[in-house]
């Protein structure tokens, strides 16, 4: 019988993080203006990422202004 000595389980999927799931409904219009700003970013990010760096520029914006 052989035995375990460093048994801890990796877990699978995406590691843990301190974050909230977000719902939100957006009209196509919308959609299309968030599509047509990705895709004249360098790395083209997934629409979850090119909302979450459109919020972060609004609210730097903001506290700018």
């Amino acid at each position: 019988m052989k035995s375990k000595i460093n048994s801890a389980k990796k877990s699978r999927g995406r590691p843990a993080v301190e974050s909230e799931a977000v719902n939100v409904r957006i009209a196509v219009d919308g959609l299309r203006a968030i599509d047509d700003w990705r895709r004249q970013q360098d790395d083209l990010p997934g629409r979850p990422e090119a909302i979450r760096r459109l919020v972060g520029l609004g609210l730097k914006a903001k506290s700018r202004g």
